[in-house]
């Protein structure tokens, strides 16, 4: 990505200040998350003559009914929600990737079987597979990752192969076909740098997505198992004192609702700033 597209985008963030906003804020969860150690409570330890106390001077978002630190829990639930969402996001942009720059440069029967297939997996309802499919597997992070990235990279595979297919005809690539280069090298030279501010705003708004679909696995809990917590764990155990104890509710719930409105903003200003067509809107 050259000099003038970073250009673009600092002057998109310094206009557009709910997007600038969002940045900051992503970056204060993902401090918060990876220093949590710092917190002087255990996230995990039981104290049941403590349990569900109010936010206070000591406990600032509370304990839960096991008398746990609130605080503590939701620092160490945003690592685990954020690492979720953030990992899941890289092994479905990767194989996103992989396979729309394969179907849009060869084209003809190649795309359209590769396209056909994606178009079968879009047709299955994704989220009831995962809960299958977690439900069978070994529960661990590691397999809510595996699921959630094999099961999402189907939209980005449409957009990145639209992409290729518009920067395969232009004259470098051409040139580079005409020279002999390997059909390896001019996809990993020529095209993937080119459709790269594509493969951002599609990365960004899909690490959104996959927080939202981890919080729901959590939700139901089929995610992240006890004692650890991620936001959506945490909203799965407060649906018992909802009444009395709502802020067992409220806290995670607006991580994870400032999360992904973050993340979707940032998919704005990326895409404001890498498509000079959105600018002229």
């Amino acid at each position: 990505m050259n000099s003038m597209r970073w250009r673009l985008l600092k002057a998109q963030l310094l206009r557009q200040k709910s997007g600038l906003a969002a940045l900051i804020l992503l970056a204060l969860y993902a401090l918060a998350a990876i220093f949590a150690f710092a917190v002087p409570y255990d996230p995990n330890a039981i104290h049941l003559t403590e349990r569900l106390q109010p936010p206070s001077a000591e406990h600032w978002f509370g304990t839960d009914d096991n008398g746990r630190d609130y605080f503590a829990r939701a620092l160490y639930g945003g690592r685990v929600s954020l690492s979720v969402g953030f990992l899941s996001m890289i092994l479905s942009v990767v194989i996103g990737t992989a396979v729309g720059t394969v179907s849009g440069y060869f084209g003809g029967k190649t795309d359209s079987f590769i396209m056909r297939g994606v178009d079968i997996l879009l047709s299955i309802p994704s989220f009831f597979l995962m809960l299958i499919l977690n439900a069978y597997l070994k529960p661990s992070i590691l397999t809510i990752i595996l699921i959630i990235g094999l099961l999402s990279w189907m939209y980005i595979s449409r957009i990145v192969r639209a992409e290729t297919i518009s920067v395969k005809e232009r004259e470098y690539v051409l040139y580079a076909r005409v020279s002999g280069q390997s059909t390896f090298r001019i996809i990993a030279r020529h095209i993937i740098p080119s459709i790269v501010p594509t493969i951002i705003v599609a990365a960004t708004i899909s690490i959104a997505g996959t927080i939202m679909m981890e919080s729901a696995l959590s939700f139901l809990g089929l995610g992240v198992r006890p004692p650890y917590a991620s936001w959506g764990s945490m909203l799965n155990n407060a649906k018992g004192y909802l009444g009395e104890n709502f802020y067992l509710a409220l806290f995670p719930g607006l991580f994870i609702l400032t999360t992904v409105l973050s993340f979707n903003y940032l998919g704005d200003v990326f895409r404001s700033a890498f498509e000079p067509k959105v600018n002229r809107r």
